[in-house]
């Protein structure tokens, strides 16, 4: 189950979204589906993300990222390019985050076929749960423009839905990762 909630956003004309979810998997396995890197696990689980590079590492923990998206909602809202610094870190208490904003890079200028989006401050936080080793609390953040001429309505129809998907198919993943 997972519980999704939202409100203006005060980085741009679109809303902040909140998935809130526990999943039946440790929180190592979790973050081994979502954790953004190349060759990552996301690409193969998550309908939303096509493909996934690393532009450039900064750090072992800092990079920037370009990640692109298959059309959605019967094609009204074409492919989406996004290309965000990304900053991944783990806590003493073993939460692991990954936190992104979007940034321009020279070596990743708007490409054909793809509207460029944006994502302004978001992240997820796989948290243990006390007790439970088999289970995660994971919190989701999306702040995304997804660019071009889509009527709000769209925008504001898709993204609950979408994270609800998020968290199904996460389910799915982490249930498969442990077979």
């Amino acid at each position: 189950e997972v519980a999704v909630s939202w409100r203006p956003s005060s980085e741009f004309a679109g809303n902040l979204y909140k998935g809130e979810g526990i999943l039946p998997a440790s929180p190592q396995n979790v973050w081994e589906c979502i954790k953004p890197v190349a060759g990552g696990l996301r690409t193969k689980w998550d309908q939303n993300v096509k493909d996934f590079e690393v532009i450039e590492a900064i750090s072992d923990s800092v990079s920037i990222c370009r990640t692109t998206t298959p059309s959605a909602c019967m094609r009204i809202i074409s492919p989406r390019e996004f290309v965000d610094v990304v900053v991944m870190k783990q806590y003493e208490d073993g939460t692991m985050q990954s936190a992104a904003t979007n940034v321009e890079h020279p070596l990743c200028p708007p490409q054909p076929n793809f509207v460029r989006g944006f994502n302004y401050p978001c992240g997820c936080f796989c948290i243990p749960v006390p007790g439970e080793p088999n289970r995660t609390e994971l919190l989701t953040f999306f702040q995304t423009d997804l660019g071009g001429y889509l009527p709000q309505t769209v925008v504001d129809s898709f993204f609950p839905s979408s994270i609800s998907g998020f968290y199904s198919n996460l389910t799915k993943a982490v249930k498969a990762l442990k077979a």
